[in-house]
């Protein structure tokens, strides 16, 4: 009996506690390390939507932490578990690694950034897709964000994967616009971007802007003036912001 009630109370902190840090093995045997989130009223039997939510480069690392720096307040919000439930996640990439293939020439001003989705996928993103679909959850509803690194990332993710996600909004990212054609009349976008951004130049989201609009495409795109690489604050500020990710469906 005792045994019982000890599963039951552990099951409610998971369902109803906050993010609980957990990792999880890649193919190669490497680890990833994530933090999740399950709706307050979460039920076993219930298929909920799915968010993965990447962070940036300066949140690298294997302390299953840093990666929580920005945004988990939107996700931690009581009025947003009631209105929006969902299963969140968080992964952590290495500081050896990157979210994105893509090479960084931090000897320019502003730093150069060339995506190349030709190049074998990195490891620590392959393991979020793979992690994604080991979780149950409604399948149709399947989203993904991101910031900075975490914004390229997300755009690579749904270059590479255009039917498992239903809405994806990169922050301040980039991509490789050679494969803009394979998701732009499948995966709604929402960009953000500062229009100062001296660390990621906003021209690579209004490329990527103007690549979907020529695909016959609308997107949502807002550019914040006179804001730099933290486009973020922003982003997570917007009122409606999960409302538009969660009314998305395959």
């Amino acid at each position: 009996m005792i045994k019982y009630l000890f599963l039951f109370i552990a099951f409610t902190f998971v369902a109803n506690g906050q993010f609980e840090k957990k990792s999880f093995m890649a193919a190669d045997g490497k680890a990833l390390p994530y933090q999740i989130m399950y709706p307050k009223d979460y039920k076993p039997g219930k298929k909920y939507p799915l968010l993965v939510v990447l962070h940036g480069a300066g949140e690298r690392g294997d302390d299953n932490e840093a990666q929580m720096k920005y945004g988990k307040n939107v996700f931690l919000d009581s009025l947003n578990r009631i209105n929006f439930p969902a299963i969140v996640i968080f992964p952590q990439c290495p500081k050896d690694s990157y979210w994105s293939s893509v090479q960084i020439n931090r000897s320019t001003t502003p730093t150069t950034f060339v995506f190349d989705y030709s190049a074998p996928i990195n490891w620590p993103l392959q393991a979020v897709i793979d992690l994604v679909k080991s979780i149950k959850h409604d399948k149709s509803r399947t989203y993904i964000m991101g910031l900075s690194m975490g914004g390229m990332g997300t755009m690579e993710a749904v270059s590479r994967n255009p039917k498992m996600f239903a809405a994806a909004s990169p922050i301040c990212g980039g991509a490789d616009l050679s494969y803009v054609a394979k998701y732009a009349k499948r995966v709604p976008l929402w960009v953000h971007h500062g229009d100062v951004d001296i660390v990621v130049p906003v021209r690579h989201s209004r490329e990527l802007v103007k690549a979907v609009q020529d695909q016959g495409v609308e997107i949502k795109y807002s550019e914040y003036p006179k804001v730099n690489h933290n486009s973020w604050d922003n982003a997570f500020k917007q009122p409606d912001l999960l409302s538009w990710i969660f009314s998305h469906r395959k």
